[in-house]
């Protein structure tokens, strides 16, 4: 208890320093410049640039362009601060983009989409602006779906650049818990999370990650590498597939076309970085971007655990630009990290990840290449073709103290893993825009799988050998290779002017199991006016059991067989209805409704409480469910509101709440609480910023979080059982049948922005006070095998991030 007071009073201390010099800094600077802002306007339906668009500043007279022969623009001399801009052009609807931040040390770059009109061509000026987050990037996404921005994640408090928990301030999604950025999607586990950079499936794109899991520690993925993009929670449209909880659809921006550019940052959450940009190829209007990072977190000592972890990542788009065999575009993410657990090093019981008696070491790594390429067809279709390749790696040693501290005290290995899923994609899509009324896409996904996977392990395993200890046995021993294939097609049909359809039939074969399911997807959007729509979606969903899972050994007669590998592919059906108001300038509300049926889920074959509906939100899978069965079912149903003010007049709000309700059944037929049921997640954001210094220039900026969920339902442990085998045993008549106290945090971010006043420079720095209040929020409770009680550990108390950037 000391040691945690001392360590709070030494963050206060920091954390006051580190306020009292940016306020200091703030004051000996003036500045006086302006900022760039460049684009491309194209046509929403087929993706082609719009040649002759007017593209405005508002509120700004004589700063506006046209685009050019390829839709490309350059506004400059803009104000710096907050800006919003609007094109229009004849017989298209009126665009608008909003909060692009203008500094001097970086170039702005928008891609704005435009949508032809219905009928008429004479031009109509829409008033109002700030619609184009309330609209998907992907045409065809009209229900349950958030277009978000790398700003945001940068921006939003308690974020630590990371888009997974950006994601969490959204209706409907709740994280597991602070040392992890696991999202539960409407009651989902996070393994029915789809991850897509670019167009193709990876695997989970994090620092730490295991296999089976979409969620770690720490993000590989840099924001600032990130142009907009989509994230899905419900009913998805046909291209998406193998998920049935939610989809991250992720993009790489482009970089400068005409400048070179250059960031060097260092912060506790993500670390050190340098990145740069800027043309390649200049003649064909190409460019490159590239960032590395390297983390510090560890020797800031803000893990949550003794031990100090290492990470570091590389991400990289080349963009070869346009010539005469179309555009060319090579991708990648690179990231690697380690971590080692030494019992000596503890201190308390109290550690998120080590124990006393235990010495482990963990490595991860993860790497994600892609080559793109894209040619037109005729004026209104394009094909696109992406070959890719990605690696997930994870091994993981555990040594146990038996007998510890006594002199009969032996170190043996108690878990050994060694995990390489490799895979290879084909992704091909064809567009067209048949007319300004109808919209064809079609395409085939091909993913071949290699999986490696060893898990070795003495946990639960009985002395069959006589000596003294649990065997150490194989539960995972794979070394094959297996495919998914999904074909799709999906159409936007606009009825009428005031409906639009979009429809689409998604197709998966899974070799493991050689089953082949035929997905119905549509959504229908219907505008009672300019200012309010009602969306309703349905979709079919199918997904893969999980590969920790799918692929165990049971000893059956001396032989190691995988009795899991021919269970179906999870089944789930979506329904969705919503509606959205824009009832004032920059304001949006919307409701959602949904109801998720699931079956075909993966049950015991005797009458127990275990459903693979339970697994995900760990580093780890049950390693003794074997036998499984097809027989299990779920559902997740509940209503989600969002109050939004995007950014205007120097502040934004954004206030979320989620009402649901999640529930399984095993093989007993007992209808059960899920471990993911919080019953309800609410956020409250807000973020002021004020212009300050002679010139007013620069930018003091506070953003603010408040947030409060159910506890999340959990296994009992059996005391007595555990204290006479050792170790940990859960109650498993009891499942999922006790409650963690409610969960609550509030954040405070403080920001401060200078810009130069003779050269394209800018200076960043941000402060992030995260759970100010220090509430004790449950982590865990688990047997203490050294005390042999029931022991509670706490999530990670007030902790403070701090960051640094420098754009030149």
């Amino acid at each position: 208890m000391k040691s945690k007071i001392h360590e709070h009073k030494k963050n206060n201390i920091m954390s006051k320093k580190i306020l009292f010099l940016i306020l200091c800094f703030s004051s000996s600077i003036a500045f006086s410049q302006t900022g760039i802002i460049r684009g491309k306007v194209i046509d929403k339906q087929s993706e082609k640039p719009i040649v002759g668009a007017n593209i405005e500043l508002i509120g700004t007279e004589g700063i506006a362009e046209i685009s050019d022969a390829d839709g490309n623009f350059k506004l400059s001399n803009v104000p710096l601060g907050r800006q919003n801009i609007q094109v229009s052009f004849l017989g298209y609807e009126s665009a608008f983009v909003s909060e692009i931040d203008v500094t001097t040390g970086k170039e702005n770059s928008v891609s704005i989409s435009m949508t032809e009109k219905f009928n008429s061509l004479d031009e109509v000026v829409v008033t109002g602006g700030g619609q184009n987050k309330a609209k998907a990037i992907n045409k065809m996404a009209a229900v349950s779906v958030r277009q978000f921005s790398a700003e945001e994640a940068n921006r939003y408090a308690g974020g630590r650049s990371d888009v997974a928990r950006l994601a969490s301030n959204f209706a409907g999604v709740a994280t597991a818990d602070d040392s992890r950025n696991d999202i539960v999607v409407r009651g989902n586990s996070p393994a029915g999370l789809l991850w897509r950079v670019e167009g193709i499936p990876v695997p989970s794109p994090n620092h730490f990650a295991t296999l089976g899991t979409t969620g770690s520690p720490v993000s590989a993925l840099n924001p600032n590498m990130l142009a907009n993009s989509d994230f899905i929670t419900s009913a998805f449209p046909a291209e998406y597939g193998n998920a049935i909880g939610g989809v991250f659809d992720l993009g790489f921006r482009k970089g400068n076309t005409e400048d070179y550019e250059y960031t060097v940052g260092l912060a506790a959450f993500p670390g050190a970085e340098f990145m740069a940009e800027g043309p390649m190829l200049k003649k064909n209007g190409g460019s490159f971007v590239a960032a590395a990072r390297y983390g510090v977190v560890g020797t800031l000592g803000l893990a949550g655990t003794a031990a100090a972890p290492n990470y570091n990542d590389i991400s990289f788009n080349l963009d070869f630009g346009n010539s005469k065999f179309g555009n060319f575009t090579l991708f990648g993410i690179l990231g690697n990290s380690d971590i080692d657990f030494i019992g000596k090093d503890i201190e308390g019981d109290d550690d998120l990840f080590a124990a006393k008696d235990e010495d482990a070491y963990a490595t991860s790594a993860f790497s994600a290449f892609g080559l793109k390429h894209t040619i037109d067809i005729g004026d209104k279709s394009y094909l696109k073709t992406t070959l890719g390749a990605s690696s997930a790696q994870s091994t993981y040693e555990a040594f146990r103290y038996f007998d510890f501290q006594t002199p009969a005290e032996n170190r043996l290995k108690f878990t050994e893993t060694d995990n390489t899923e490799s895979r290879f994609t084909f992704s091909t899509l064809f567009n067209s825009k048949i007319s300004k009324k109808f919209t064809l896409r079609t395409g085939l996904l091909y993913e071949s799988f290699n999986l490696n996977a060893k898990i070795t392990d003495r946990d639960r395993q009985e002395d069959n050998n006589g000596d003294g200890y649990p065997d150490f046995v194989s539960i995972i021993n794979n070394d094959g290779n297996y495919s998914i294939i999904q074909p799709y097609a999906q159409a936007q049909v606009r009825l009428f002017e005031k409906l639009t359809l979009n429809a689409g039939l998604h197709g998966q074969y899974f070799s493991v199991n050689e089953e082949f399911a035929i997905e119905p997807r549509a959504s229908l959007s219907y505008a009672v006016n300019p200012k309010s729509a009602i969306n309703f979606g349905y979709g079919l969903h199918h997904q893969n059991v999980a590969a920790p899972i799918l692929f165990l050994n049971e000893n059956i007669g001396g032989n190691l067989i995988q009795t899991n590998k021919n269970l179906d592919l999870v089944r789930s059906e979506h329904y969705v209805i919503g509606y959205d108001l824009r009832f004032a300038d920059k304001w949006r509300a919307k409701v959602e409704m949904y109801y998720q049926s699931i079956n075909k889920v993966a049950v015991e074959r005797t009458p127990s409480g275990y459903s693979s509906l339970t697994e995900g939100a760990s580093f780890t899978y049950s390693i003794d469910k074997t036998s499984l069965i097809s027989n299990g079912e779920g559902s997740n149903s509940g209503i989600e509101f969002t109050l939004e003010k995007f950014f205007s007049k120097g502040y934004n709000v954004l206030f979320t709440s989620s009402f649901f309700e999640s529930k399984y059944e095993g093989s007993d037929g007992v209808e059960r609480n899920s471990p993911f049921n919080n019953g309800y997640v609410i956020n409250a954001l807000a973020g002021k910023e004020f212009k300050i210094g002679k010139a007013r220039k620069n930018i003091f900026s506070i953003n603010t979080k408040f947030t409060t969920a159910g506890g999340r339902y959990y296994t009992p442990v059996d005391l007595a059982a555990s204290q006479a085998a050792g170790f940990e045993i859960k109650d498993d008549t009891k499942p999922f049948s006790e409650q963690y106290d409610p969960y609550l945090r509030l954040d405070l971010k403080l920001g401060m922005k200078f810009n130069s006043k003779t050269k394209k420079r800018s200076h960043q720095f941000y402060v992030d006070f995260q759970n100010v209040t220090a509430n004790e929020n449950v982590f865990t409770k688990e047997y203490n095998r050294q005390t042999g009680l029931i022991n509670q550990k706490d999530q990670i108390g007030f902790q403070p991030d701090f960051g640094y950037r420098f754009n030149f």
